[in-house]
């Protein structure tokens, strides 16, 4: 994860940036519309519902979520957000952006995903996230598409990648990839392990600039519920077999009785916890710690996270996590399957 470790602290966690406090407290302008990836009506997009009845299991599961963030504080090893690491940068591209192959590099032979990927709008200086999933986005406007890569390499036969996905509707689509996505498409798409696409959930940096995060974010967990997943989750790689380990696709929310204004939190925590209480959690993944996900600003040339006047504040993810109110989350009724 991105700057847990090794930064000198030069200042107190609550001594934050004039500019972060103005955008953390300030309203939408009125009438603003902000960008939200997929329908309205998305998993991505629909806010919870304040008296829903929460999953038997609900307590068990937080109180491990939350011994799992503890663990990781005390370690020095998490939680985090991926930004400029394991994250996703989106290459917003025109009309006009010169497509490419993109060669579908697995032991499955998928016709549909092959010509999906067989024209591209790739920009020759585009490039994957540093890590271990190598994830790019190309998001098209002007065409309502977009494509998604795991393992994506450019070599000198091309550009290649080891699965994905692509959408044909973005505006009109749940986010969660199957038939409807593409034509011949199915559940296994996406370059997340659970079908949903890695789009959802994203901090992207127009949130962060508007200072409001208007949809549900998405996570990934050390130790994921092995042989079933959670509507909409279509798939897993979970390995856990321990009861109390949430599947991919469970989604959580904060305690909507919670009010989070009392709790004095820096401005981009406060941000996640209005997000996490208004419209939810969604387990995306596996990952080595309990982990946010962030536009990754490579394709901007800048890093607006770090810095005195940066987004993390000048500090790492983990100290800004260890106030968000983890022992107030709690798990929605769950529709497994597998």
């Amino acid at each position: 994860m991105p700057r847990e470790s090794g930064m000198r602290i030069r200042r107190s966690l609550f001594a934050v940036p004039l500019a972060l406090l103005v955008l953390a407290l300030a309203a939408p302008s009125a009438g603003a519309v902000p960008f939200r990836f997929f329908s309205w009506e998305s998993p991505w997009n629909r806010q919870t519902t304040p008296a829903a009845t929460l999953d038997p299991g609900s307590a068990e599961a937080v109180g491990a979520l939350y011994r799992e963030v503890q663990r990781e504080l005390t370690a020095s090893e998490g939680p985090g957000i991926a930004a400029t690491s394991n994250s996703v940068p989106i290459y917003e591209v025109p009309a006009s952006q010169p497509t490419v192959p993109v060669q579908l590099i697995s032991r499955f032979h998928v016709p549909a995903l092959e010509s999906a990927w067989s024209a591209v709008p790739l920009p020759t200086n585009a490039q994957p996230a540093t890590g271990n999933d190598r994830h790019l986005l190309i998001w098209q406007p002007s065409t309502d598409r977009l494509w998604e890569f795991w393992h994506l390499s450019k070599t000198p036969s091309g550009w290649l990648a080891e699965w994905g996905g692509a959408i044909a509707h973005v505006s009109s689509s749940t986010g969660v990839y199957g038939p409807s996505s593409w034509p011949g498409a199915n559940a296994t798409w996406g370059a997340s392990a659970s079908s949903l696409s890695i789009a959802g959930g994203l901090i992207t940096l127009e949130d962060l600039a508007a200072g409001e995060i208007n949809h549900a974010l998405a996570i990934g967990l050390p130790r994921v519920r092995a042989g079933t997943f959670a509507a909409p989750a279509a798939r897993t790689d979970g390995t856990s077999w321990v009861g109390t380990s949430l599947p991919e696709g469970a989604r959580l929310r904060l305690d909507p009785s919670l009010e989070l204004w009392k709790l004095h939190l820096p401005p981009l925590t406060l941000m996640l916890a209005r997000a996490a209480q208004r419209y939810g959690i969604y387990v995306r993944d596996c990952a080595a710690t309990v982990t946010f996900y962030a536009q990754d600003p490579a394709p901007t040339g800048a890093d607006p996270y770090d810095g005195a006047r940066g987004y993390f504040e000048d500090t790492y993810p983990a100290r800004l996590l260890s106030a968000f109110p983890w022992k107030r989350l709690q798990l929605l009724p769950m529709q497994l399957s597998g």
